[in-house]
């Protein structure tokens, strides 16, 4: 599905950085896009163009995370960050799906207000206010969750990662 080794170093040590920067991005870009429906306009395709490289970038990066899990010793710590690593795709799909929502219904709502027909303009009002504030609530919920579970996934690999490699008092000889 994607690389497992780069340059020598496991993919998923380096990947994990696009998944770390890229979903803390978009989950911005959304809510920032369902707030202020101005910047649907100045984001254009970028929105779902980026949601969907989130997307993308989950499934390698956890591929990636599963070939490196099996080439290393069996540790709770691993496990722990491995479960919580298979429970972001959800998020991201979430993401996805919402960015695309807002951006489509943003899109439209800029169209008809474009329209310079009275009819059309206050038909535009009335629907957009529900659609908005559900799209402002669906934003808001699908960033929030998406960030706090990159961080709990990011907090478990670290302390995988480093739990026994390094120590808390200087080792001897290397005081500088």
């Amino acid at each position: 599905m994607g690389p497992t080794v780069i340059n020598g170093l496991p993919a998923h040590v380096l990947l994990v950085h696009f998944v770390v920067v890229l979903v803390p991005l978009t989950a911005l870009a959304l809510v920032v896009a369902s707030v202020w429906p101005a910047w649907i306009r100045k984001l254009g395709l970028a929105l779902p163009i980026l949601a969907l490289v989130t997307l993308i970038s989950v499934p390698i990066t956890t591929h990636a995370g599963e070939w490196l899990e099996k080439h290393t010793d069996s540790d709770p710590l691993v496990r722990k960050h491995a479960d919580l690593g298979d429970g972001l795709l959800p998020w991201a799909i979430g993401l996805f799906a919402v960015a695309v929502a807002v951006w489509w219904f943003g899109r439209r709502a800029t169209i008809q207000s474009s329209d310079t027909e009275d009819s059309r303009r206050s038909g535009a009002v009335a629907l957009s206010v529900p659609v908005r504030v559900a799209a402002i609530a669906l934003s808001v919920i699908v960033a929030a969750g998406s960030v706090v579970q990159v961080y709990r996934i990011g907090d478990s690999g670290a302390k995988a990662a480093w739990h026994d490699g390094y120590s808390a008092k200087p080792i001897s000889g290397k005081d500088h």
